[in-house]
């Protein structure tokens, strides 16, 4: 046999390549230098340079979401490389997210003595990552990265930290890759009997739902999730992170649920319902709203691939642990069989009873004020970006108003940091979803304090050629800081306005954004009035496509606007603004919109 001698460094970059994970994003340092030299060797990595680090972080995970399979990885030196991408590891892990994480370190013979930008990275990102790991023997290092891949992809999925001193990185070990194999992925799997169980259930339920998961979107299945739903005749409620998973105009979409980004026919098709079949999902508390009010009266059951899932927020009636893609097409394959057989109860009479309350719950968009009102841009948005959009936002009130007006209808295209919710997550992930798929249009959505985190990595855009169009909705505040604060009865900090004295123009509004975007490479355009949105974003897909650079869009709205939602249950959504009373009101609605004359279900 032929033994291969090669550095550590030159080893892991070939396992990489034969895991298929080659889109790294990040920043080159001293102690990560030897890595990059293997990058540069081998040829085969493909590489963006980050501003920040964090914001390489977010690009990884942008990148992994955008298609199945998919690994980002994110690259950083010792010391403050690998802290700033903490926040990216958490926002990776909290939403079941695999991106692999790589840091230089100091020599092994350095560690314990305080030397220059020497932490212990792996310690400090356990509890956000499923292995964190400082590797200090050479002969390590292909297992390390070896069971990097398995974990990542097995159970649950989620980040890795693999810590590289770099005199670890430049040891000569022996390696043939010819003779590496990747390690089987385990995932459990539902049995027969656990999926009959789950059909009996909903059998003897009068009005079921199917609650779809972003488990779903990770396993790949929501193809097979559709054609399930489609079998049983039951009506759907994505998930936030699921959202995509059956598109918004097919008539067993029932509405997105919860406090915040919710429909308001979504929360009452749940309250409506008397059993909840949930599949890939985490019961997570903004969906939830006060658990007596979500549970009452209903039966539940809960698929999730993470055995510590079942049961942590409430006890189902039924709970399997499974991976969600094999549940769905045992499911499915069961369904057919009783399709077949005739013995599946009809349920059209309940689909038919959540699609009235789909046409006539709505909130209003059409607001023609000055300054614009927000509803009115996401109104506009769903009449120029097409079915085909990926969106991408992290949080505030732009994120909330957004998931509850936009529409989205394919898996994938609501690329949302769900659970931990960092701002300025969305500019650098929504590079990194450009980067997996470049022929894609994609849409940021942020608000002014989301936008200026991380604004930096508008160049990154300008300087590899990664167009997409970032619609920034401006109102100059911490908008839903201020929302909540209105409980403490205060307007406290959350003021981001002040007269700029270079751009008069801004009138207040402090930041010019367009000067900045700019300045950084890319196009801009600012909007004040509703009737200009369209051209705007018209011009916007133009200067994209004429420079392949980020376009800004500017919309200066109205500097307060509470958005909808509640504070504690689900039945008790606080709505601050006109709804809709009929199709003027809400024109891009999904469903045609249906003049109110009395609560749907009265």
């Amino acid at each position: 046999m032929t033994t291969t001698t090669m550095r550590a460094v030159d080893a892991a970059v070939l396992i990489l390549e034969k895991e298929g994970a080659t889109q790294a994003f990040g920043l080159p340092g001293a102690a990560i230098n030897p890595f990059y030299s293997a990058m540069r060797a081998h040829g085969g990595i493909r590489h963006v340079l980050a501003r920040h680090v964090e914001a390489a972080s977010h690009m990884a995970e942008g990148y992994t979401r955008a298609a199945a399979g998919n690994i980002g990885i994110c690259i950083g030196t010792s010391g403050p490389a690998g802290t700033d991408m903490i926040t990216g590891l958490y926002s990776a892990s909290a939403d079941s997210i695999p991106i692999l994480c790589i840091t230089g370190q100091a020599p092994v013979a350095k560690l314990d003595k305080e030397d220059f930008q020497a932490v212990d990275i792996a310690s400090i990102a356990a509890p956000v990552t499923k292995m964190a790991k400082t590797v200090l023997e050479a002969g390590q290092v292909p297992g390390v990265f070896q069971e990097a891949f398995r974990l990542m992809r097995s159970g649950r999925p989620g980040p890795v930290l693999i810590d590289l001193p770099i005199d670890v990185q430049q040891t000569e070990i022996e390696f043939d890759i010819d003779l590496y194999e990747p390690l089987p992925v385990a995932r459990p799997e539902a049995t027969r009997e656990q999926l009959e169980a789950v059909l009996d259930l909903i059998q003897s339920a009068e009005k079921p739902v199917l609650v779809a998961g972003g488990g779903i979107i990770n396993a790949d299945a929501a193809e097979d999730f559709q054609r399930l739903a489609e079998t049983l005749n039951l009506p759907v409620v994505p998930t936030l992170m699921g959202w995509g998973i059956i598109p918004d105009d097919h008539p067993l979409h029932a509405g997105m649920v919860g406090l915040q980004t919710s429909h308001r026919y979504g929360n009452e098709n749940l309250l409506a319902s008397d059993a909840v079949i949930g599949i890939g999902n985490r019961w997570a508390n903004r969906h939830t709203g006060a658990l007596d009010v979500y549970t009452r009266g209903r039966r539940f059951v809960h698929i999730d691939i993470e055995p510590t899932q079942i049961g942590r927020v409430f006890t189902p009636d039924l709970g399997i642990v499974s991976d969600a893609g094999a549940a769905v097409r045992g499911l499915l394959e069961l369904a057919r069989e009783r399709a077949a057989a005739g013995s599946l109860a009809d349920r059209s009479d309940w689909v038919a009873e959540t699609q009235e309350r789909k046409g006539a719950l709505q909130r209003k968009t059409n607001f023609d004020n000055v300054p614009i009102k927000p509803q009115r841009v996401y109104q506009e948005m769903n009449r120029a970006f097409g079915e085909d959009t990926r969106y991408v936002t992290t949080i505030g009130l732009s994120q909330i108003a957004g998931a509850q007006l936009l529409h989205v209808y394919k898996p994938r295209h609501w690329i949302n940091a769900g659970q931990a919710g960092p701002l300025g997550w969305t500019m650098p992930a929504a590079l990194g979803v450009v980067v997996a798929d470049p022929t894609a249009p994609v849409v940021a959505l942020s608000g002014d304090y989301d936008f200026q985190f991380l604004i930096e990595e508008l160049a990154v855009g300008a300087q590899f050629k990664l167009p997409y169009v970032h619609v920034l909705v401006n109102n100059s505040y911490l908008g839903l800081i201020r929302q909540a604060q209105r409980g403490f009865e205060m307007d406290f900090h959350v003021q981001l306005g002040f007269d700029n004295v270079n751009s008069p123009e801004t009138e207040g509004y402090g930041v010019d954004h367009v000067k900045v975007a700019e300045g950084l490479g890319c196009k801009a355009i600012r909007v004040r009035e509703a009737g200009d949105l369209a051209g705007a974003f018209a011009e916007a897909k133009a200067l994209m496509a004429e420079h392949q650079v980020p376009v800004v869009v500017e919309v200066i709205l109205e500097r307060v606007t509470n958005i909808s939602m509640g504070g504690a249950g689900i039945d008790a959504i606080n709505e601050f603004e006109d709804l809709a009373s009929g199709p003027d009101d809400a024109p891009t609605a999904t469903i045609p919109m249906t003049p109110v004359t009395a609560p749907a279900g009265a």
